[in-house]
């Protein structure tokens, strides 16, 4: 069988949740991402849980990767799954700033003032592409797709003591608006020079297939049925390789699906 489940990997932060239902069962443990990898793949799937803040933060791109000889930077999306009200997302600034405002906002903690804050709701997406400072609040769970890579430049963490990153972040930092609220027309979410996104409400029966050259990651978040035969629910991520022939996908459930672009 060509499908292959990919095994999830549970990360304790100090701003994650020790309520992970309905995707995964609780560790007693403030988990605060699973992450869902494949073997040599270019995209890596996220949950996250947040009670707190997330950190004031911001990824590089390829080239600056490159640069300092990591293998790609990170640009990233965000499907809302599940969000107390409230809840927030920050992406872009409101105002464009000059570098020297920006590393004295960071100093001095008024940069999230400063960041464009967006609610978020159940089904929203927001994307995020390279060198867009962005920040999560609380409060919510989110599926995170994105390049495979971790590199992350702090420039303000609530006065948590870790490093931060101020002047990597300058250098690779867009220091203006960001429209990172997805407008949804259809089934595709994303698409860009990294990744594709769809999301599928399947209630009975459809179809999924690879590309000869694109494999596909298919991501259930809500509800539960058959992919090819095998049960699956919501938390699961199963991978289909590059021209993978259709399989039956059945029951009542919510997929994202993701490919290689």
């Amino acid at each position: 069988m060509p499908l292959q489940q990919l095994k999830p990997r549970f990360l304790e932060k100090v701003w994650g949740s020790e309520r992970l239902e309905p995707w995964f069962s609780s560790h007693g443990k403030k988990i605060g991402e699973v992450w869902f990898e494949g073997p040599e793949l270019p995209l890596l799937v996220k949950f996250l849980f947040t009670s707190q803040k997330l950190s004031v933060q911001v990824h590089p791109d390829d080239d600056h990767a490159a640069k300092h000889h990591q293998s790609r930077g990170k640009t990233e999306m965000w499907h809302v799954l599940a969000a107390e009200p409230g809840a927030s997302i920050a992406a872009g600034f409101r105002d464009s700033l000059s570098a020297d405002r920006l590393r004295h906002a960071a100093f001095s903690g008024e940069i999230e003032k400063l960041l464009a804050w967006h609610e978020a709701s159940p089904g929203d997406t927001f994307f995020i592409p390279a060198g867009t400072v962005h920040a999560i609040g609380s409060g919510l769970v989110l599926c995170e797709i994105q390049q495979y890579s971790d590199i992350t430049y702090r420039l303000y963490d609530y006065g948590r003591p870790r490093e931060l990153h101020i002047e990597q972040s300058l250098a690779v930092s867009r220091r203006g608006p960001h429209a990172a609220r997805v407008e949804v027309v259809s089934e595709e979410l994303v698409s860009c020079a990294h990744f594709t996104v769809g999301r599928r409400e399947v209630r009975g029966h459809s179809q999924f297939a690879a590309s000869p050259l694109r494999f596909a990651l298919l991501i259930v978040i809500a509800g539960s049925g058959q992919l090819d035969g095998a049960r699956v629910h919501a938390g699961e991520v199963w991978y289909l390789p590059p021209g993978t022939t259709p399989i039956g996908v059945t029951g009542d459930l919510t997929l994202l699906w993701a490919s290689n672009t």
